[in-house]
């Protein structure tokens, strides 16, 4: 049931409804004309849901829409139900009202897996892959039965649809495991660092966007007391999927030294997120597992960092997988022309320049064998 009652804002939240909306009571039903040229450039910074829980009944939702910001309160108890805004006005959102749960990091038994990578915001192509390959259905229905899907971070970034593509996950999340699947979604390297307040490779939408309207942070967009924010806060950097390793950047011999299990390497990840810069630095532990030598920056089965870090060996390699009890290593962060195969089929790369092969490709596995999913859904069998 809807509420409109007045119920307190994050400060700078606050101040900025009040100087946006105040003539439309907060609750604007009819959008303010604009002249055609303003309009067009206002569309362009269109952005939502975003939900703001701000306690554990009441949510605000929020967009901004051609130049203002439109919102809506909710109460709720069980299930928050409300009509998208804009650019998905015919869409129909639903979710649980509790908190997210932190799920398992492995699985056994699985049949199929079908792992992308880096999506920086690049939605429709995306959308154009899970189509090809059969994962969802024509209206982006979970249609992929009892596999398992790793989108092994990056979604962040670069690109201009990083919020379509967020809310598609967590959708197809949910129904995945109603159907007997898993979607797996990791944190990258620009996941940790929107989460942390650094916006260097923001795409400017979201920086003109919402954060300039309401005089916000963009990371306040996924603080613990939005849904997308305590959502991802559940994410791991890492999973292992029979006897495969899913990471963003990468699991080097740093890891193996230190030894820190996936367990391990995810608690301390979801912590790093909120920890205060100062705290990071004199923490040993959580400031390597955020480091260049951790699983999300690493590089090293692809070429060495000078000063840093050499190209790893097969030996080491081999000691990487064996602490793990893992026969293959899967990463993103690290682009290649098209999916690869290194190390003689002991490390497969999945992070393409999209742009340059008019789409994504996919690895999947199936069967005991690796495939590499190519941009028109066919596949190709790696040795």
């Amino acid at each position: 049931m809807r509420h409109r009652r007045e119920i307190p804002l994050p400060r700078r939240l606050s101040r900025a409804i009040a100087r946006t909306l105040l003539a439309a009571a907060l609750v604007p039903a009819v959008l303010h004309a604009q002249s055609p040229s303003k309009t067009a450039a206002l569309d362009s910074l269109n952005d939502g849901p975003h939900v703001y829980w701000q306690n554990d009944t009441d949510a605000l939702v929020f967009y901004l829409c051609r130049g203002e910001l439109a919102l809506q309160r909710y109460r709720t108890t069980s299930t928050l139900k409300f009509p998208g805004m804009c650019e998905d006005s015919l869409t129909t959102h639903a979710f649980t009202a509790k908190a997210p749960k932190v799920e398992p990091y492995e699985f056994d038994g699985v049949e199929r897996i079908l792992v992308v990578s880096d999506i920086h915001g690049d939605y429709e192509e995306l959308v154009a892959l899970f189509r090809k390959v059969g994962v969802v259905d024509d209206s982006l229905a979970w249609d992929w039965g009892k596999g398992h899907l790793v989108v092994n971070g990056d979604v962040f970034d670069r690109g201009d649809q990083v919020t379509e593509t967020l809310w598609l996950i967590y959708q197809l999340e949910q129904e995945a495991r109603e159907a007997g699947g898993r979607v797996h979604y990791l944190l990258g390297n620009h996941e940790m660092m929107v989460l942390r307040g650094d916006d260097r490779y923001v795409n400017a939408k979201y920086m003109g966007g919402i954060p300039r309207f309401t005089a916000t942070e963009h990371r306040d967009l996924y603080g613990s007391d939005m849904h997308l924010g305590r959502w991802l806060r559940t994410k791991h950097v890492a999973v292992k999927l029979n006897d495969i390793v899913f990471v963003h950047g990468g699991l080097g011999p740093a890891v193996v030294e230190r030894e820190l299990d996936l367990g391990q390497l995810n608690e301390i990840a979801r912590k790093v997120i909120d920890m205060r810069s100062i705290e990071l630095f004199f923490s040993d532990v959580p400031f390597f597992v955020q480091g260049t030598e951790g699983p999300l920056w690493y590089r090293g089965y692809h070429f060495g960092m000078e000063g840093r870090y050499p190209l790893i060996t097969s030996e080491q390699l081999d000691k990487v997988l064996a602490f793990f009890d893992a026969a293959t290593v899967v990463v993103g962060h690290s682009e290649n022309g098209q999916v690869q195969q290194l190390f003689e089929g002991r490390v497969y790369g999945v992070d393409v320049p999209v742009e340059g092969l008019g789409g994504f490709e996919a690895l999947l596995w199936k069967d005991g064998t690796f495939h590499r999913v190519l941009v028109d859904g066919s596949l190709q069998a790696f040795p």
